[in-house]
């Protein structure tokens, strides 16, 4: 039998969401005033894969939060 790995969040949800969005907020704007000032340039595409992996890690522990809350409401 195997078993599929799965990442365990063991910080504050709320308090990494928060830190994690201002990162992503800061990564939107450098984004923006690159993409306004060098359309062409290389770093364009680096920013936009950095910004697409908080937003995943964002959704992740947004996943995590509302499962580990579904089954604490399941368990009543």
């Amino acid at each position: 039998m195997t078993m599929r790995a799965q990442r365990v969040w063991k910080v504050n949800g709320a308090a990494s969401i928060g830190q994690l969005q201002s990162r992503l907020d800061e990564l939107n704007k450098r984004l923006s005033q690159l993409e306004s000032q060098h359309p062409d340039s290389w770093k364009i595409e680096e920013l936009k894969a950095s910004a697409l992996g908080l937003s995943r890690e964002i959704d992740d522990i947004r996943c995590a939060e509302a499962t580990a809350a579904l089954s604490e409401l399941l368990r009543k």
